[in-house]
């Protein structure tokens, strides 16, 4: 049986694993820092190699948004080390982060990393915890689709916008079709207060605000490299 899936808002359990850098304290020792924690399939495997080839290609974008990676997957330390060795030799790639080796599947069940249909595979997940140790994302994906990079560094991109401006983002920021890179400002609480947002900000109407010109330039530039990245074959 598949374990619980951790929650949005929930502190990530405490637990201590093995990985290729060494053991680790989950969350502690990246305390501070965001974590995108992601679990795969199985080592030398397709669609897997595909993925952390990306990952290494964009470890130095996550390392600006001051978030780390941490691979997972149920094979040994032995295993994982081999295919970075592959990886390196054969694509010309060094993986730079580490991953956590789960034979047993002990931190996989825990995490509800197991698909329902195999007690050996992991699902693509992605965790994404802050630097207080909160989960503030879950994604999963099927063994058959490799995710999509940098719409992972655009989400962490968007909860640090969250954290530091108090404010939503739209879909497809920062290049929404009907705000562009502006942000939306939290829904009116009282009547006194929905009359007064509409004077305050560019409105739609008072329950859909949005401020322009809130993110820098650069940042917001930054972002779009990476949807441009992403389109490009």
């Amino acid at each position: 049986m598949p374990g619980q899936i951790p929650l949005i808002g929930e502190p990530f359990p405490q637990m201590e694993v093995v990985t290729t850098h060494g053991k680790k304290k989950l969350p502690d020792d990246y305390k501070g820092k965001y974590l995108v924690l992601f679990s795969h399939p199985a080592d030398f495997t397709p669609v897997c190699t595909t993925e952390f080839v990306a990952f290494a290609k964009r470890y130095e974008d996550f390392k600006k948004l001051n978030a780390e990676l941490l691979g997972l997957s149920v094979d040994s330390v032995f295993s994982h080390i081999k295919w970075i060795e592959w990886i390196q030799e054969k694509l010309g790639v060094e993986i730079p982060f580490p991953i956590i080796a789960d034979p047993n599947g002990e931190v996989s069940r825990r995490l509800g990393f197991l698909h329902a249909q195999s007690a050996t595979h992991t699902v693509r997940a992605v965790i994404i915890i802050d630097g207080n140790g909160i989960i503030r994302a879950v994604i999963y994906y099927p063994q058959e689709t490799g995710r999509n990079i940098d719409e992972i560094l655009r989400l962490v991109k968007a909860l640090q916008l969250n954290d530091k401006y108090k404010r939503a983002v739209p879909a497809g920021w920062p290049n929404n079709e009907l705000i562009g890179d502006g942000l939306i400002v939290p829904p009116a609480s009282t009547i006194q207060e929905a009359k007064e947002r509409v004077k305050q900000y560019k409105c739609f109407d008072w329950w859909l605000c949005y401020e322009e010109g809130k993110v820098p330039p650069e940042e917001v530039k930054e972002a779009r490299s990476w949807l441009e990245r992403a389109a490009k074959p």
